[in-house]
């Protein structure tokens, strides 16, 4: 019998297939261009193409393709077969290592924000051997970086990989100045858990909001939702558990740590978490996730939706980034230790964070900015849109100690002089239960809790790994003057919490009166739409700091601001249109044909008794008569509002019009629509309902 241990990793150029099929020295070299950067070795990239050529056809691949990240937030491929001709007019099987290491595919179509001219269409991919390549389907995927004729990084792979590098390279200062000479390198990690629905295909097939937009644009809360708490953590039903299972397979043959599986809250919503590891194939392996699950779910009769809101009125899916950093030697640098150096140490870098977050709290917020995860934030399910941190009592009340510079009142009356005495022994796991916290402390780890469920998390890890490197640098260039270290480490780890200690929370996050003392008392961001939030992008102090750590430089920011703020008008105006339809074609002629049938049965009954009232079906006509009319006059009022976005001269003036005027009229127009589906008979009505789709499953 066939166990998973069999097949785990089987689909992927791993570790294991490198060492067995290349020589001893054509690995080493490799390895330390994986793990050291080392700068690789023609003839090394030679041997590893061939071997993975060889492999791949072995598996049944006949094409490769450099697989990479652009700024659409999807993967993008174009397969080439390995054929080549020979002399005699037969092919041969080639993959050079020119092939393996460069591609130069079209990047006309792609998302550049003004980063290339027309004449300057080609774009280049460059292998990212840190990440496995691996198969799918009849294709050997390459994972690669993407970037313009000028060099300018067109991807997310790109700066998430000098975000890495940016955070290595401050870590590494402050545990030399630690004494720590062995350690060679620092990583962030991450676990990504990913949220998701599960429908039928044939609810999707007849709801063209669903098939244009990713959610439904229309529909009356049904009678039963979440409100009985009975799907979160449920027995999971024979289909939804066959997809799963096949589900798993399938990520398991290309290395992908999934792990943990269970219903959500609201109906037809799952979850998935994989074991966290490096943030780099971390991304990666969320971005085939995703992928394979939408993929599996064809193959059961369902669609899998990723859209952070597709059903109004019950929870809609996140993507929780657990995000931590550890050495090379397997030491988690956000877990106290055993000695006094290691428990100031951890307190030193869990301070590097908080400094980060408050620094650059508009950052974060922007990272997950989308439009359709401006529908989730600040709703039931999700945090507020106002980033603040959680730590937990225990840890709270230690950094209050250092703040005040008196005794610990915990386990250990303890005098916090940093460097000296032994941090108190705290229960990591009393922690992370304050689920409305958009930042929290989980043990060893943080939970960022805004991640949309379809983004990427390439952007929020770069953003935090930047903004701690940021914190570390100034930790750094402080301990490396210093005269004293013990007493400078104490001072600057006392003033970090003294100065940030603003965007500490440990209360509810959904409480109204949170969000006035935040914005009104603390002084933090509350950025409630991407068009708020995006233009301070680039804000003087994050074009610095980005361009400071080599991460971006502010042609790369500037160009992401005009794509992401596209984005969003597009997305919006794209919705727009299809609600103007699904009003227009559907919904009217519905509405009227109902309405004609009623007043028929009205008419048929005064025919046989003229004085008859017929109030049930009067009431029904005038109603109806009444709605169609506002539904109407609201079709003309957003049609208005698409027609004025060809006025703005400017994406950030569209994107202004979008945020005040079309999302108004589409929530104008809703109202009506909504209240219709729950007067005219069902078999009028031209679309499944969400009492039909989310319960289609069961």
């Amino acid at each position: 019998m066939e166990t998973i241990s069999d097949y785990f990793g089987s689909l992927v150029f791993d570790d294991r297939v490198m060492k067995a099929n290349l020589s001893s020295s054509v690995y080493a070299s490799l390895r330390k261009t994986i793990d050291e950067g080392k700068k690789l070795d023609p003839k090394v990239a030679d041997a590893v193409a061939a071997a993975m050529r060889d492999w791949a056809i072995a598996k049944g691949a006949t094409h490769f393709t450099h697989w990479f990240q652009p700024l659409t937030g999807i993967t993008a491929e174009k397969h080439d077969s390995f054929i080549s001709h020979a002399p005699d007019g037969r092919v041969i099987l080639e993959f050079s290592g020119k092939e393996l290491i460069k591609g130069e595919p079209d990047a006309s179509s792609f998302p550049s924000g003004g980063l290339r001219a027309t004449f300057e269409a080609r774009g280049y991919t460059a292998w990212d051997p840190t990440s496995y390549a691996f198969i799918k389907g009849k294709t050997l995927c390459i994972p690669t970086a993407f970037c313009s004729y000028g060099g300018e990084a067109l991807d997310k792979k790109t700066p998430l990989l000098r975000s890495m590098e940016a955070l290595n390279r401050q870590a590494l200062r402050i545990l030399r100045l630690f004494g720590n000479t062995e350690v060679k390198h620092v990583t962030s990690s991450v676990g990504p858990e990913q949220e998701y629905f599960l429908i039928t295909e044939e609810m999707y097939r007849q709801r063209p909001d669903l098939r244009f937009c990713g959610r439904t644009l229309f529909g009356s809360t049904p009678p039963k939702g979440q409100e009985m708490d009975d799907h979160y953590f449920g027995s999971i039903t024979p289909r939804v558990a066959a997809y799963m299972e096949d589900l798993n397979k399938e990520l398991w043959k290309l290395g992908v740590f999934a792990k943990t599986e269970h219903n959500e809250v609201a109906p037809a919503q799952h979850e998935l978490a994989p074991i966290y590891t490096t943030t780099n194939i971390a991304t990666d392996h969320n971005q085939l996730t995703m992928e394979v699950m939408q993929r599996v779910a064809k193959k059961h009769g369902l669609v899998c939706l990723l859209h952070e809101k597709p059903f109004a009125g019950v929870n809609g899916s996140g993507k929780h980034n657990n995000w931590s950093i550890a050495t090379d030697a397997g030491q988690n640098l956000l877990s106290p230790g055993e000695t006094p150096y290691q428990d100031a140490q951890f307190l030193l870098f869990l301070c590097a964070v908080i400094k980060a977050v408050d620094d650059y709290q508009d950052l974060l917020r922007i990272s997950v900015a989308t439009a359709g995860n401006d529908h989730r934030l600040g709703a039931n399910e999700a945090p507020p849109a106002v980033v603040s941190m959680f730590l937990g009592d225990e840890l709270n009340a230690v950094l209050e100690a250092i703040e005040t510079d008196t005794p610990y009142q915990g386990t250990r009356r303890t005098q916090m002089k940093l460097g000296v005495d032994v941090l108190p022994r705290f229960n990591r796991d009393t922690t992370d239960r304050n689920r409305t916290s958009p930042f929290a402390f989980t043990g060893n780890k943080f939970e960022f809790r805004m991640v949309g469920s379809a983004d990427s998390i390439a952007c929020c890890n770069i953003m935090l790994n930047s903004a701690v490197a940021e914190s570390l640098r100034v930790y750094a260039d402080q301990l490396e003057q210093a005269k004293d270290f013990d007493e400078t480490l104490h001072t600057m780890i006392r003033d970090t919490i003294r100065e940030h200690k603003r965007i500490i929370f440990n209360g509810n996050g959904y409480d109204d009166s949170w969000i006035k003392e935040a914005t009104e008392v603390r002084g933090l961001c509350n950025f409630r739409t991407t068009a708020d939030c995006l233009p301070h992008l680039m804000d003087r102090k994050n074009v610095e700091m980005l361009a400071r750590h080599r991460v971006y430089s502010e042609t790369e920011l500037r160009a992401r601001y005009e794509a992401i703020l596209e984005n969003y008008c597009k997305t919006i105006a794209i919705e727009a249109k299809t609600m103007l339809s699904m009003a227009r074609t559907q919904i009217l002629p519905a509405i009227e044909a109902y309405t004609a049938s009623v007043a028929e049965t009205a008419a048929a009954k005064k025919a046989v008794k003229k004085d008859l009232p017929c109030r049930y079906e009067t009431g029904i006509v005038e109603k109806l008569s009444q709605l169609s009319d506002e539904i109407a006059d609201r079709i003309d009022a957003l049609e208005q509002a698409v027609r004025n976005l060809s006025s703005a001269a400017s994406i950030e003036e569209e994107s202004i019009l979008v945020r005040d005027g079309v999302r108004d009229a589409m929530a104008a127009l809703r109202t009506p629509c909504d209240e219709a589906e729950t007067i005219v008979c069902k078999q009028y009505w031209p679309f499944p309902t969400y009492a039909d789709i989310l319960f289609s499953t069961k």
